[in-house]
């Protein structure tokens, strides 16, 4: 069982969890490792300060391939597959019923015939579409906030992609073509995180000014602000199996909201 990090400084650990040593250290990045991802075709993708996403192997620690694109650091990666990885078998459509082996058949499902989709998120006020398996070209370029991007998230059925930014909007965008579809407008100030109920009809955000909003995914409308922070909300997560929403931040509060 292995798991990874990445430290303060340009390297990535991979480590046998259980053993408690470390397996690989992954050096290439040239400045701090912001975001790293573990795919379901068991590779690494890790993002950085450099404006870079590497692409690596863990099994011998290969450097694979660089995404170039970004003009300034690299906030945050999704995979199209990061919920069906997060699930693994305990999908909770089969109600605690799943067994390890059933994971790969999870994933698969989640994945669909076609490669996994990255989405990158950055500082210059873009978010990129990637294919990164296979190619270190983009699909495409996505324009429209107006300052950075602090997070990027794709829909459990990896069918649109929500992208949190400090132009206190969260915008969505099609999770294959990149093409934009709507923009959420309600925070008066940062939003800083985002997380999709688990069957893509809601999405929660958290923002600087305190609160967290609840938007219904089919009109993009508000469906339900949730005061009760007395500071910036900084994280919010949907639970699996989509009944509670959990938000901390600044005030040192977590509260669980029933969905």
């Amino acid at each position: 069982s292995s798991g990874i990090n990445a430290e303060y400084g340009n390297t990535i650990k991979v480590w046998d969890v259980l053993r408690g040593q470390c397996m690989l250290t992954l050096s290439s990045h040239t400045q701090g490792v912001t975001s790293i991802r573990w795919s379901g075709d068991d590779l690494i993708y890790s993002a950085s300060q450099d404006r870079t996403i590497k692409v690596w192997r863990p099994s011998d620690g290969v450097l694979c391939r660089t995404l170039q694109g970004h003009g300034h650091w690299v906030n945050s990666m999704a995979l199209s597959t990061d919920y069906a990885t997060r699930i693994g078998a305990w999908d909770p459509a089969l109600q605690g019923k799943g067994q390890s082996e059933d994971a790969l058949t999870v994933y698969n499902k989640y994945k669909g015939a076609g490669e996994e989709f990255m989405v990158s998120g950055s500082d210059d006020f873009t978010l990129f579409l990637w294919h990164p398996a296979k190619s270190n070209k983009p699909v495409c370029r996505m324009t429209g906030h107006q300052q950075l991007i602090n997070q990027v998230m794709f829909s459990p059925n990896g069918r649109k992609i929500a992208s949190a930014s400090f132009d206190k909007s969260v915008k969505v965008w099609d999770g294959k073509s990149g093409k934009f579809v709507a923009t959420l407008r309600g925070h008066v100030r940062a939003v800083y995180q985002i997380s999709w109920s688990a069957d893509c009809k809601l999405l929660v955000s958290g923002s600087s000014d305190s609160t967290v909003k609840v938007w219904c995914m089919r009109t993009f409308a508000l469906l339900q602000d949730l005061p009760g922070h007395a500071d910036e909300v900084y994280t919010v997560d949907w639970s699996p199996c989509g009944t509670k929403v959990v938000s901390g931040g600044k005030d040192k509060v977590l509260k669980i909201w029933r969905a």
